[in-house]
């Protein structure tokens, strides 16, 4: 014992010793996929067609409970209505959150665990659909589940193999296979997820161009033959004071941009600017984004052509839109001083 400890108290023995629990896991990984059967087709099929309103409830006890946890935070982030139960809880009151059109996810390692196991009664009652997770559905928790996803008998990784390493790395690993079917074969969309993420760093990397840019009276448009100085005033006057106006001609395509780098030039070397169409003293060719784009986009474009404005167009070219640097400052997409 005092060999085995002087060796894994060396570096490289930690290291080695580190790796090899790795791999041990990496090989019941690979042995679960080699498992899943059509049971994981009706588990997906199963949810997909769950009556509105419906939810699914994840359950486990000790380390499986906190990967029922996790699992169930993910069916929620998209788009399945989802909550934990913890078993010691629910038969001491909390079966009460859970309706006869709610699914109960249930997940054991054994399929023994005694607190688990004493839930299948009332469920079985409600005539609620049990999905398990476990290792074999020759367990008491798999003969009494609709479905059952059989992820093997597994040694727990570690000297002693008593600890849950393996047994939970496959749990979640099977609950992230879910919930990543589910999102394809129910096409869940990039807007759908966004709207579930909004917060934080994962929401502001999902926003598009249009959850933020500038609209209607937001957002000055002029036409090219406006006199500068009334184009001015209008600017003046927009909402915001977003500091720059999209030019158009008279079909309305966007034809060019008037912002205060313009108005700084002209102030220095064209002393009749004021009397001058718009379209004159602007810059010809603006850059431009599409209100589909992600808005980390536009604030790439802001960063990389160091400007201030960038104004968002339709599929004919014409302005519907502007995003200002402040925009994007506002929702943490560039940091101050870029």
């Amino acid at each position: 014992m005092d060999t085995e400890a002087s060796q894994i108290r060396n570096g490289e023995s930690a290291i080695e010793y580190g790796q090899s629990i790795i791999r041990e896991e990496i090989a019941a990984l690979s042995q679960v996929a080699q498992l899943l059967d059509q049971s994981f087709a009706d588990a997906v099929n199963t949810i997909l067609s769950l009556p509105p309103g419906s939810r699914i409830v994840v359950s486990g006890m000790g380390k499986a409970g906190f990967v029922a946890q996790k699992i169930s935070a993910t069916l929620s982030s998209i788009g399945f209505p989802s909550f934990f139960l913890h078993p010691a809880e629910a038969v001491h009151g909390d079966l009460g959150r859970f309706t006869k059109n709610d699914l109960a996810l249930l997940l054991s390692n054994s399929g023994e665990t005694s607190e688990l196991v004493r839930l299948l009664p009332t469920l079985k009652e409600r005539g609620s659909h049990i999905i398990a997770i476990t290792s074999a559905n020759t367990s008491t928790l798999g003969k009494h589940s609709d479905i059952v996803i059989q992820t093997g008998i597994l040694l727990e990784a570690g000297p002693l193999g008593l600890a849950p390493t393996t047994s939970t790395t496959v749990m979640m690993a099977l609950g992230d296979a879910l919930a990543m079917t589910l999102v394809k074969k129910r096409g869940f969309t990039r807007e759908e997820f966004a709207a579930f993420h909004p917060g934080g760093d994962l929401g502001r990397s999902l926003m598009l161009v249009s959850d933020i840019m500038r609209t209607g009276d937001s957002c000055c448009v002029v036409h090219e033959t406006l006199e500068t100085k009334q184009a001015l005033r209008m600017i003046t006057e927009t909402k915001g004071r977003p500091g720059a106006a999209s030019i158009v001609d008279s079909s309305g395509a966007i034809v060019g941009v008037f912002t205060d780098g313009n108005l700084r030039r002209c102030l220095e070397n064209d002393s009749g600017f004021l009397q001058k169409p718009i379209g004159s003293v602007g810059s010809r060719a603006p850059i431009t984004i599409t209100a589909e784009r992600l808005a980390y986009e536009a604030a790439r474009v802001i960063q990389e052509r160091k400007i201030d404005q960038l104004i968002v167009v339709d599929a004919e070219n014409k302005p519907i839109g502007l995003i200002d640097i402040q925009d994007l400052l506002s929702h943490g997409m560039i940091r101050p001083g870029r």
